[in-house]
């Protein structure tokens, strides 16, 4: 992922949630922190978190993490406002970005080389597919940042995939993650659930492969 950048967008105030919902608590951390903690650990350029209705909790709960914390002042607008905001504060250098939500904790970060390999490839962009269905992550190429920049209104960029099909690579996955994201307190519940489940499956590895544990 040479050159490339990774954009948080964290900006809404959860409204079907009942408000707050980046900052709720999932498996003893905040949404946003869990979310935020799996894409610092790749190995993007610089990831860049852009905040719009819970800016200073946000900002306290994602302490300690080395991440670019933005404020979009016209974040009531919609997801565009917050696209905008991040898209203009990259590096000029990035070679593209890969734009996560910040209520899609489980999101597979795992993925994104491919999907920047094969954005670089189609020349405008790739998303992970589900079941037929498009996911998250989506990984643009620098060719797709002047239209993102152009982005007005309540939309995030599925408008600009489908004028630009010729150019956008799908992944198909297995990972539930690339559509899990948090409406409503029964999505944090569900979501809750499956990241204990993974967590007691990465322990239980670990301890098989220190000898803890008898292979199965």
């Amino acid at each position: 992922m040479q050159g490339w950048s990774a954009l948080i967008l964290a900006g809404g105030a959860g409204r079907r949630f009942g408000g707050g919902k980046l900052l709720a608590d999932m498996a003893g951390a905040p949404v946003i922190r869990r979310a935020a903690e799996a894409v610092a650990a790749a190995d993007f350029a610089e990831v860049v978190v852009v905040t719009g209705a819970d800016d200073a909790a946000i900002r306290a709960a994602l302490v300690g993490l080395e991440a670019h914390i933005l404020h979009a002042p016209d974040w009531a607008e919609g997801m565009a406002a917050t696209l905008r905001t991040g898209i203009a504060a990259l590096a000029p250098e990035a070679a593209g970005v890969c734009v996560f939500l910040g209520d899609m904790p489980l999101v597979p970060v795992s993925l994104c080389p491919a999907l920047t390999q094969a954005a670089e490839q189609a020349g405008y962009a790739a998303r992970p597919r589900l079941d037929g269905k498009p996911g998250h992550p989506v990984a643009f190429t620098r060719a797709a940042f002047a239209d993102l920049l152009a982005l007005t209104g309540d939309q995030g960029a599925t408008a600009l995939l489908k004028q630009h099909p010729e150019g956008v690579a799908y992944i198909d996955t297995a990972e539930s993650g690339a559509l899990l994201d948090i409406d409503t307190p029964a999505d944090l519940a569900a979501a809750t659930r499956a990241w204990n489940a993974c967590a007691t499956s990465a322990t239980s590895e670990s301890a098989t492969s220190r000898g803890a544990l008898p292979k199965p």
